[in-house]
């Protein structure tokens, strides 16, 4: 066996590798890892914000979405509303229009009836001016001799009101 490297025993070269790797560490703690540690707190600290503010963004949410429910459930109420005082409106329209075509209607009638009294009247009015006349020929004819119209005048005018009773009789009925 010789005698020249032991494996197991430390050398020189073990000794400058393990001030170096000591080296090493102490500027990573010194320099390199408050870097990083002051990296990773501010990653967290933005995590933690952006997770508050997911937070604070649901809530809004939540609240917007009931507050939009509240202002669907309004509105529906509101559309409600206007259909009912659009369905009474339409209503009265509808009743206002059907009083004022059957006073229209009645006018109407009226009128006409009132038109046929009128021409009834006329009518009656013409023919009892010319039943005098035509009980004058006819008398004169059937008894063959002229008739004094002067002297009988009372008697035609007692058979004209009888006709006008009964005109008026029937245009009452």
């Amino acid at each position: 066996m010789s005698t020249g490297s032991i494996f197991l025993l430390p050398n020189g070269t073990w000794f400058v590798e393990l001030a170096v790797v000591v080296i090493i560490l102490w500027v990573v703690t010194k320099y390199a890892l408050p870097m990083l540690n002051a990296a990773i707190e501010a990653r967290q600290d933005k995590i933690r914000t952006a997770l508050t503010a997911a937070d604070e963004a649901r809530a809004a949410a939540d609240a917007a979405g009931d507050e939009r429910a509240r202002v669907l459930s309004e509105a529906r109420e509101q559309a409600r509303d206007i259909v009912t005082n659009a369905q009474a409106l339409s209503d009265q329209v509808k009743a206002e229009s059907g009083a004022r075509g059957q006073a229209e209607y009645e006018r109407i009638v009226g009128q006409a009836n009132a038109e046929v009294a009128a021409a009834r009247q006329r009518a009656i009015d013409e023919a009892s001016a010319r039943i005098g006349e035509i009980v004058f020929d006819l008398v004169a004819k059937v008894v063959g001799r002229e008739v004094d119209q002067s002297a009988h005048q009372d008697l035609v005018r007692e058979a004209v009101a009888a006709l006008n009773a009964e005109a008026q009789r029937e245009s009452n009925r």
